[in-house]
């Protein structure tokens, strides 16, 4: 394989070394631009809440009890503050957060102590965490594929890869919990080469820093001890010792965690993932996941079929183009290449595909197969490099994958392209909070206004917490238990309810004589009766 990359090498490696590099500043360019557009929805909200110590019980009990307050109220509960601390902190994700590991928490809650409370410090968290992804998979194709030219050519394709730009600009563990997997697998790679305690001791640590990063870590820990069971063929080797040793380790760590996680489960927070669906819908949505390394567009499950339909072709092609890869990596290289990116892609895609196809569940989602989707990036890498730097294809057939190439390449620019210029993308459901942005810019438009709502409805206080980060300052806001009603003091020029339940629409206008006039599905404005 060396061998068949080195062939007239020398004279494109320059120019493949600038236009990477051109890639590179391009991707860093989308991890940070408009990063505090995006609407900081109720993921972030809670990630925001963890940082500042606050329990959602706490922030329930002191904000449902009919007060007004404003955004400066509401920031005590999304940054920290004097009143917490760090323990306070890791005692709230362990009562009400268990299953979302606390290594990210404390880093980004240490980081915007550092730099200040904004929505744009708290993701840049993120965004200069996944920097470390272009050393890291460098590193890593080195050690796997002996081959800084693939390298090169992975970095290019992540760099502008729409997947991982946008997670880069959300406040949630993803960024890390990707550099964590890369560095988790160098490490291990490494340590099976040199078969020296230090190296097997790097790749317990690193094994650490996964475990408390995300819960599907555990996933990867057990990829990667098939992987070391098969290259040894199953044998008790030096190898396969210290690889026991150093993931029996690594899991006692985690240990304690685990007994969290048992003894604090908080099933309802992922009964989004248990609504039926059926094998079509599951195809689709697969097919959405995975086209999303290299072409993204925004399309959401809100959107127009026409849309979706429209997409289809290009859909086919990134697939055709990640079958085709993963078929000449299986052909063309070793036993120890091939498995080791198979089990990477397979560490999580596999049991979310069963768990959908056989149980028609709805578990899989862009941000829990990130690890398959660094598995297809390797395989696609090695693809194109070989494509592009063989001896052994005809002119025709290399002008052919310098296209195909190049088009790729326009599809993940393009697709970071859109994404920066948008205030709702995908991943922030706009199916639920599409009316958001516009509910927050008629609210803002009043001279005194004041938003009203009830807790009859399921996260209430989510929603008002994301409109603490849109609406404007002057904004007062007045929370009330079910089946209570607001005193409303004057002063307020414009008051609006929003998903106010039935008992608040019929009480506001039966004690302050008044009409509801309806703006849209959310929102209410109060008007006096003539």
């Amino acid at each position: 394989m060396k061998k068949e990359l080195s062939q007239n090498w020398n004279i494109s490696q320059s120019w493949l070394r600038f236009l990477v590099i051109i890639l590179l500043v391009i991707g860093v360019f989308f991890r940070f631009v408009n990063i505090d557009k995006k609407i900081y929805w109720p993921d972030e909200v809670f990630s925001s809440l963890r940082i500042s110590g606050y329990t959602q019980l706490e922030l329930h009990k002191q904000l449902t009890d009919g007060h007004l307050f404003s955004i400066q109220d509401l920031d005590k509960y999304q940054y920290p503050n004097p009143e917490k601390n760090t323990i306070d902190t890791i005692k709230g994700i362990i009562l009400e957060d268990s299953q979302i590991l606390p290594l990210y928490i404390l880093m980004t809650q240490f980081w915007v102590e550092l730099f200040g409370n904004s929505v744009t410090v708290t993701r840049s968290f993120s965004a200069f965490i996944s920097l470390l992804t272009f050393p890291c998979l460098y590193w890593l194709c080195k050690e796997l594929f002996e081959s800084s030219r693939i390298g090169w050519v992975a970095i290019a394709l992540v760099a502008v890869s729409p997947i991982h730009v946008v997670y880069a600009q959300e406040a949630r563990a993803y960024s890390l919990w990707i550099v964590a997997i890369l560095i988790s697998s160098l490490a291990l790679l490494r340590a099976m080469r040199l078969q020296t305690k230090v190296s097997w001791c790097i790749y317990t640590a690193t094994l650490v820093l996964g475990f408390y990063t995300h819960i599907f870590f555990t996933l990867i820990a057990l990829a990667q001890g098939i992987y070391v069971i098969a290259i040894e063929r199953f044998r008790l080797t030096k190898t396969s010792i210290y690889y026991l040793l150093s993931s029996l380790t690594g899991f006692i760590t985690f240990v304690p965690w685990i007994w969290i996680i048992i003894t604090n489960s908080h099933e309802e927070a992922i009964d989004w993932a248990n609504s039926k669906q059926g094998l079509f819908a599951s195809s689709a949505r697969w097919a959405g996941i995975f086209s999303r390394t290299f072409l993204d567009l925004g399309i959401s499950p809100s959107d127009p079929g026409k849309l979706k339909i429209a997409l289809i072709p290009f859909i086919l092609v990134i697939l055709a183009i990640v079958i085709y890869s993963i078929y000449v990596l299986c052909r063309r290289t070793s036993k120890e290449v091939w498995l080791f990116v198979l089990t990477l892609i397979g560490s999580v895609g596999l049991p979310l595909l069963i768990v959908d196809f056989v149980f028609q569940k709805r578990y899989a989602t862009s941000r829990y197969t990130l690890p398959s989707v660094l598995g297809i990036q390797l395989a696609v890498a090695y693809l194109f490099t070989t494509k592009l730097t063989s001896v052994y294809i005809k002119v025709w057939q290399k002008k052919l994958w310098s296209l195909l190439v190049g088009l790729v390449i326009m599809g993940g620019i393009i697709s970071c392209i859109l994404h920066s210029q948008t205030q709702m993308w995908w991943n922030k459901l706009p199916e639920k909070y599409q009316e958001y942005p516009e509910i927050a810019k008629i609210i803002s438009q009043g001279n005194k206004p004041l938003l009203i709502t009830d807790v009859s409805n399921e996260n209430i206080i989510a929603s008002i917490q994301m409109f603490g980060h849109l609406v404007d300052p002057k904004v007062r806001f007045q929370v009330v238990d079910k089946n209570k009603l607001p005193q409303i003091t004057n002063g307020f020029t414009d008051i609006f309810l929003f998903k106010p339940s039935d008992f608040l629409k019929a009480g506001i206008e039966k004690i302050y004589n008044s009409n509801l006039q309806q703006i849209n599905d959310f929102l209410w404005k109060l008007k006096k009766s003539s």
